[in-house]
């Protein structure tokens, strides 16, 4: 059955068609999850809340762009609405620090390790750094999402690269002195 025919099957409650699309989205939207969860539990409950939610605003897809795309903002907004209610962003002024440089030598730093450093980071910078590093949204773009300030963005932005660049030079300097 083809994407169209599933979304169609899908409107319609049909669920051996919900089951189908869930295979074929899943690994895509699981991977958008773990990125602004901070573990593989909390990825998993976005994920399945995030397809809940899908099947339930169907029926408002309407044919235009990617379905794919149209799935995942459901499921980053959904994930993103349950940060806007907590309190997880710092207010700062508008000015802010110039962010930090990280150079990373993927020789040394594998993606296991760097995922789980950006897990660990605070809800406020993590959700900010994903944001901007990984999904390309401006500082305006965030702030919109955020509900917050462009200011308190760049700034959790910068904050952010700090503590990562700090987190993995720790680990650099660990690995040099093993190897010695």
């Amino acid at each position: 059955m083809g994407l169209e025919s599933l979304i169609s099957e899908c409107k319609k409650g049909n669920q051996k068609a919900q089951e189908q699309l869930y295979r074929l989205l899943s690994p895509k939207l699981f991977a958008l999850c773990i990125k602004y969860s901070k573990n593989y539990t909390e990825a998993q409950d976005n994920l399945h809340d995030g397809f809940l939610l899908i099947f339930d605003k169907i029926h408002k897809f309407e044919g235009k762009g990617s379905f794919e795309g149209w799935a995942k903002k459901v499921v980053l907004n959904n994930i993103l609405q349950k940060y806007r209610g907590q309190v997880v962003f710092e207010i700062i002024s508008e000015k802010h620090q110039t962010p930090a440089e990280i150079e990373i030598d993927t020789e040394e730093v594998d993606l296991v390790f760097l995922t789980k450093v950006i897990q660990e980071l605070p809800d406020r910078y993590r959700l900010v750094f994903n944001l901007y590093v990984l999904d390309n949204y401006s500082h305006k773009e965030i702030a919109q999402m955020l509900q917050i300030s462009e200011g308190t963005s760049k700034s959790n932005l910068s904050r952010a690269r700090a503590i990562l660049k700090e987190k993995i030079e720790a680990k650099n300097s660990f690995n040099r002195i093993e190897a010695q």
